[in-house]
């Protein structure tokens, strides 16, 4: 009878090792022959965007990694030594300035959205109501400062020198001051939006992706705020050597899809704007 019983227990274990092993095979399986992309963004929008994109990718048995930052420097040094595929955080004059600066040898795989650019104030309520001497307090970030000058014209606040490549303007070429406003560049772009809270009576240009994390709207809290025919195209950029790897080419063919633009619209009200491809 033991020996009975021995047997039968020997049996069961048997089998429910097998439906283990089954188990586990089918899991090795599932990921089997997929192409794993790394992908470097900062937080908002960026990364809420390629989570969004990871599902449509599944389906092309591409595996999105996204690896989150909270700065402008390290994506792309990180993209330089390989410990990403690619990244998406940056515009296009910001990439090809880092390009320029330290001779990264990469390429745009393609435009995907623009984050309208706002100037904020606790105080100042209308652009008519700007006293003389205000400080205007922007990122220590030279690609932006074209950018943002190019906003303050726009409102008539300053003249800019016309000989001057706009997107490349600095606060030397600045012309015209009429309210002799007092433009400081001495914090990173993620400071911004303390500055904002700091500074009750400045003036504060802040990128959207940190004012949207600071619960800052573009639209509904600025003073003022760029055009949506802004050329400051958030991009998708990868090493020279994978410009035609086929899945980061599919992961720029998602993030431009129909999906992913709707999702765009319909998450941030205006606040990013998606784009055609570029």
């Amino acid at each position: 009878m033991k020996k009975v019983l021995l047997l039968l227990f020997i049996g069961f274990f048997a089998v429910v090792l097998a439906a283990c092993g089954t188990e586990d095979s089918d899991s090795a399986a599932e990921g089997e022959g997929n192409t794993t992309i790394k992908v470097g963004a900062t937080s908002v929008p960026h990364a809420e965007v390629l989570e969004q994109a990871k599902p449509l990718l599944a389906e092309k048995d591409i595996d999105l990694i996204i690896s989150e930052y909270q700065d402008f420097i390290l994506p792309n040094e990180d993209l330089s030594n390989g410990e990403l595929d690619a990244n998406y955080f940056q515009h296009i004059p910001y990439f090809e300035s880092q390009v320029e600066d330290f001779d990264y040898d990469f390429v745009n795989l393609g435009g995907i959205h623009i984050e309208p650019m706002a100037v904020y104030s606790k105080n100042i309520t209308s652009v008519d109501a700007i006293p003389e001497g205000t400080e205007v307090i922007i990122s220590r970030s030279v690609p932006d400062h074209g950018r943002i000058l190019a906003l303050f014209e726009a409102q008539g606040l300053i003249k800019l020198d016309e000989n001057v490549n706009k997107a490349k303007a600095t606060i030397d070429d600045i012309v015209e001051n009429p309210l002799d406003l007092t433009f400081s560049a001495d914090v990173d772009a993620a400071v911004l939006p303390e500055m904002y809270e700091r500074e009750e009576d400045a003036l504060v240009a802040i990128n959207t992706n940190y004012a949207i994390e600071a619960g800052l709207s573009p639209i509904d809290d600025s003073l003022f705020v760029e055009g949506s025919d802004s050329p400051y195209v958030n991009i998708v950029a990868a090493r020279a050597e994978d410009e035609n790897n086929e899945a980061l080419l599919a992961l720029v063919e998602v993030l431009q899809s129909d999906v992913i633009k709707n999702f765009i619209t319909e998450t941030y009200n205006g606040e990013v704007v998606p784009v055609n491809a570029q």
